[in-house]
């Protein structure tokens, strides 16, 4: 097994944990380990939330979860050599829950604390608690589902340099400025309540906090993209905007759908990653590239029967818009939901298994004016019951609530 060089411990804070952790993006958090290229470690994480969200049947820890103080970061690493320009090479060999955590869970987030994709449908927090078999999750709160994961970090990326940092703060307070009392707002600028800065103390932590940025959104650096098939196997190249590098990583998933719908939509857990390193000496001159890239793995679930549901970009309301993926998105997962609850789930129950199980998205049509066709590929084999249209009509059943709040 590879040496764990940042290891975590569940029972205590995230302020707390042997190796320093962070929650922002800024140059100035230092590194608590330095590798050299070419090597093989081990990398511990706590779930996003460092531990708020319980396994239990109240939806109550989702509703008041503190915002302000994800993502919880296991780093930054230093990798000797990588300077600005470099490409910093990393390949995800392994990835998994830590041992006697194999559970994870899945909100909807309420719409005043954070929302998610179709928060305008689903305003109140629920939760769902899944139970790892193996390679497979299994919840309580989703009966009839069981399905095969893709675990994956959530968030992988390097430290933004002050310049990148600047530019990100600029645009995203110019976003918000179009409408400030939205709710959720357009973006989160730099907070420094809860900020956990690793390594930063005294006279300079208060600075850095009111600078660094949230790691709510992905940007040039990776960050928080979610992308469900970063799964073992998978290389990403990573550019560099400081010295060493400073690669940081959590919010590690065991399964989601494309687009991690709800928000919170992935199945979320504490866990490990096995990761390799290495660096293309000025990279991104011979690979010009605005983002990172990566190699998909070669490990995924071999699901082949799928029911795909369209949508196009006409809202609910019969406005038609033009060639909006947003939209047509918005309109299949709904299409989706709706026809799911026709076997006894309930809305709440659907839209949370678009979001955990590794459901494939797609735009499908992009040029044909004025609809945008997207296309949501749900897999017919999760389901311990046939989903197809049939003369006989669907199956009902009682199939129980996700946890509520009290």
């Amino acid at each position: 097994m590879p040496e764990t060089l940042i290891p975590v411990d569940l029972t205590i804070a995230p302020a707390d944990q042997p190796v320093p952790l962070h929650n922002r993006w800024h140059p100035e958090i230092p590194p608590v380990v330095s590798v050299r290229p070419g090597a093989v470690f081990r990398v511990e994480c706590l779930d996003w939330t460092g531990g708020q969200i319980g396994n239990n049947d109240s939806a109550n820890d989702v509703r008041d979860v503190d915002l302000l103080q994800v993502h919880y970061l296991s780093g930054p690493i230093r990798v000797e050599g990588a300077e600005p320009g470099d490409l910093l090479v990393v390949d995800i060999l392994d990835i998994g829950p830590l041992p006697g955590a194999q559970w994870g869970f899945n909100g909807i987030f309420a719409r005043e604390n954070g929302g998610g994709f179709l928060t305008d449908y689903f305003p109140e927090a629920r939760k769902a608690i899944f139970e790892f078999e193996g390679i497979y999750a299994r919840s309580r709160h989703l009966p009839g589902v069981r399905f095969a994961g893709i675990p994956h970090p959530g968030l992988i990326g390097t430290a933004p340099s002050q310049q990148l940092l600047d530019r990100w703060n600029r645009r995203e307070r110019e976003l918000i400025a179009r409408d400030p009392e939205r709710v959720p707002p357009l973006a989160l600028p730099p907070d420094p309540a809860s900020a956990l800065l690793g390594q930063v103390k005294g006279a300079a932590f208060d600075r850095i906090a009111r600078e660094a940025a949230r790691t709510v959104p992905g940007r040039e650096n990776g960050g928080n993209c979610d992308i469900k098939n970063l799964s073992r196997g998978s290389r990403i190249y990573l550019p560099v905007f400081v010295p060493g590098a400073n690669l940081s990583l959590g919010d590690l998933h065991f399964s989601q759908g494309d687009g991690e719908i709800t928000f919170c939509g992935a199945i979320e857990m504490a866990g490990f990653v096995d990761l390799h390193v290495d660096v293309i000496k000025g990279g991104m001159n011979k690979y010009p590239n605005a983002n990172p890239i990566f190699e998909p793995g070669p490990v995924e679930p071999r699901y082949t029967r799928y029911l795909v549901f369209e949508g196009i970009s006409v809202t609910e309301n019969d406005q038609q818009t033009y060639l909006d993926a947003h939209v047509a998105y918005r309109r299949a997962c709904l299409n989706a939901i709706d026809y799911l609850q026709q076997f006894g789930y309930t809305a709440e129950q659907a839209y949370m298994i678009l979001g955990t199980a590794p459901v494939e998205g797609r735009i499908s049509g992009i040029v044909d004016i004025p609809n945008a066709v997207c296309t949501l590929y749900v897999p017919m084999e999760i389901f311990e019951f046939d989903i197809r249209p049939s003369a006989d009509g669907p199956r009902v059943e009682d199939r129980g609530q996700l946890a509520a709040t009290t």
